[in-house]
């Protein structure tokens, strides 16, 4: 069984107004390869994230390079803010700094949303009152 607890979300590419005078603006992902891209090493699999981004149904993984690499959001949000690159955030966490005019968003019609997260628990099998509380706090009802 599936139950979604979230909204749906998207991920984007941000930099500061400095970083896009000094370099420019990327117009296709493929642009990425000659910008400084801020990385984000995945803790679980130890290698670095492959930017994801989607257009009309065709999907298209970017491996960028830079010279800073993170293994979680805040410091790379900050590097961006700081005009030391482009980052690939959640939207979410840097709606503020997009709403101050300290980044901007770049790429936005390859950023498409992702379906929302979702609790999947085996159907099969009888579920304790305690559990099925905590289904109904979770479930994202929108």
């Amino acid at each position: 069984v599936a139950v979604r607890i979230g909204p749906d979300w998207r991920m984007v590419v941000v930099g500061a107004p400095t970083y896009f005078a000094r370099h420019g603006k990327p117009q296709t992902p493929h642009d990425l390869q000659n910008h400084s891209c801020i990385n984000m090493r995945m803790p679980t699999l130890g290698g670095l994230y492959a930017w994801e981004f989607a257009k009309d149904g065709q999907d298209l993984r970017v491996r960028v390079e830079g010279q800073l690499i993170f293994n979680n959001l805040p410091p790379r949000i900050s590097a961006a803010i700081a005009g030391r690159g482009l980052a690939f955030v959640p939207e979410d966490t840097v709606e503020q700094a997009v709403a101050e005019g300290a980044l901007e968003k770049v790429l936005e019609d390859w950023c498409e949303p992702f379906p929302g997260y979702y609790l999947y628990y085996p159907s099969r099998k009888q579920h304790t009152a305690a559990f099925a509380q905590l289904i109904e706090a979770l479930r994202y009802t929108g």
